[in-house]
Parts: C-alpha cells; structure tokens; sequence
C-alpha cells in the first residue's frame, strides 16, 4: 500500500522537474582560421598566388561583433491548441501540460506559444555575442553566449550571419617572376568598422552567410554542441596587383591608406565572399 501511495508522487516529481525546458538547447561555439593550401605551398611559411606573387602572413585576425543565427517556425501545422487534439510529439494533456514524446512535460502555455508562431517567414532565433577578435593563425574554438536564451523554441535553424567589424593583418609579400615586379616587402591591413550612434553597435564592414540545420523540436535530440567555423584561404589575395600599390614612407605596404582603397575594397570583398561551416551534434540532456 505504502508503494502505490508513493508513485503518484513521483510522477508528479517528474512533472514539475521536466516543466518549462526548450525545444534545443545550444552550446555554440565560433572558430575562424587561415587554410594554408599544401598545393601553394612556396616554402618558409609563403604561399603562391594566382599572379605569381607570394604571401606569408605575420598575424591576422577577424574582430566578430555576433553571429545572428536565423530560421522559422515553418512546419505548416496546427496552428491553435486543443488539449482533447494535442499537436503532433505531445500526447496525455492533463493538469495544464503535455507529455512530449521526449519524455518531458510542456505547459499549454508554451505549446500555444510555439503554435502560434507559425509561417515560414525568417525570424532571428538567438544573437551568439563573439565581441572580439579571432585569431586566424592560432585558432581556438571559442564558447560564445546565446541573446535572448541558448534554450531555444520550436523553430528550425538555417543560417548563420556574421558580423565583421574589424580585419588585421600583416605579413610579406614576394615576386616569383625571374623579372621581379617588387622587392621582397612587407605589407599591413587595419580596417575597423564605424561605431554607431549612442547606444546602438557598430555597422560591420561585410557580413557572412553560412548554412545551418539545427531543427528545435521533439523529434531530436535537444542538446546541441553547434560549432561555427570560418576558414580562411590564400586565395583571397590572388587579385591583388602588389606592384601597383604604394608604399608609406616606412616603406610598408599598407592595404589601409587612401592610396591604396581599390585593392583595400578587392581584398574586403573576397573575405565577404567566404561561406562559414556549421557542424552539428546531437545528444540527449
């Protein structure tokens, strides 16, 4: 008799234990890097170009404000709530919650909630605040914080937006002709975004777009180590005319001057034109 008085407790346990948790829940990551290419490699840390000059790099880094991760509710269900006629992974409605088919129990409130978000327009999920620099020659996956909730709602991922706010880089450029266009010279990059007015961020020099596929449901598992990366080539330099561009009077090449904003917007819009990656794993809470 003492048993069967003490199992309805337990479940009611459960109940409240399990009540309120997310569809998903992220543990993000952002990583960007320089991708030497073994088939450019010219030796002594340089790499060939297109145009038969040869770029090393001495320091670069990307400045990342966040990475906008968007999607939509999509699904084209139901689009009210009924607790008699539960939508599709919930059954057993009772008390003023559903048992999801993951074993956890949802408040109608919340079901209403993700219902009536329906459609398929885009929407932002969740803002993953970087605020900083990442270096691309000595990269390092870094844990990033979700804005609003890394406990996500019903949705479906599919894309992350990064914002660049700043590009560094330095490094030594050479000629491989038998009849050199330029000295072995060294050259320099510092381009940092304009601040916004009071209280608002920065515009970003460029944003990058990379696909992701993070379904938030009942139907996957919802944890979720999500880990972005950006890889960097050398071919982002191979349209660049060294020869042409003009030194500072300390005889650097810097991408950063007046003198040298043509090649400056080239390099820029090859670095935009770089798609992120997004891998993906799954576990249970």
């Amino acid at each position: 008799m003492r048993t069967r008085l003490l199992l309805p407790v337990l479940l009611l346990s459960g109940c409240a234990l399990d009540s309120g948790e997310g569809f998903a829940v992220l543990e993000p990551t952002v990583t960007a890097r320089y991708v030497p290419v073994a088939s450019r490699d010219a030796g002594n840390g340089f790499q060939r170009l297109a145009s038969d000059y040869q770029v090393s790099l001495g320091s670069a880094a990307l400045g990342i404000s966040h990475v906008e991760l968007v999607g939509g509710a999509g699904g084209g269900g139901p689009t009210t709530f009924d607790p008699a006629n539960p939508p599709p992974g919930y059954s057993l409605c009772h008390n003023g919650h559903c048992h999801s088919d993951s074993g956890g129990l949802v408040d109608y409130e919340d079901i209403e909630a993700e219902l009536g978000g329906g459609g398929s327009s885009s929407t932002l999920v969740a803002a993953l605040h970087v605020d900083g620099e990442l270096n691309l020659l000595t990269p390092a996956a870094t844990p990033v914080e979700c804005e609003p909730d890394c406990e996500l709602p019903r949705t479906t991922v599919s894309r992350g937006v990064w914002e660049v706010t700043s590009v560094t880089l330095t490094g030594t450029v050479r000629d491989s002709r038998a009849t050199p266009r330029l000295q072995e010279t060294a050259f320099r990059m510092t381009v940092v975004s304009e601040d916004g007015a009071e209280g608002e961020e920065a515009t970003p020099l460029f944003t990058l777009t990379g696909e992701v596929d993070v379904p938030s449901d009942r139907e996957h598992e919802p944890r979720v180590k999500l880990a972005l990366a950006l890889e960097v080539p050398p071919t982002v330099f191979d349209g660049l005319d060294w020869a042409t561009l003009t030194p500072g009077a300390d005889g650097v090449l810097d991408l950063g001057t007046v003198a040298n904003e043509a090649a400056r917007k080239a390099l820029l819009e090859e670095l935009a034109a770089l798609k992120p990656e997004a891998e993906v794993r799954r576990e249970d809470r």
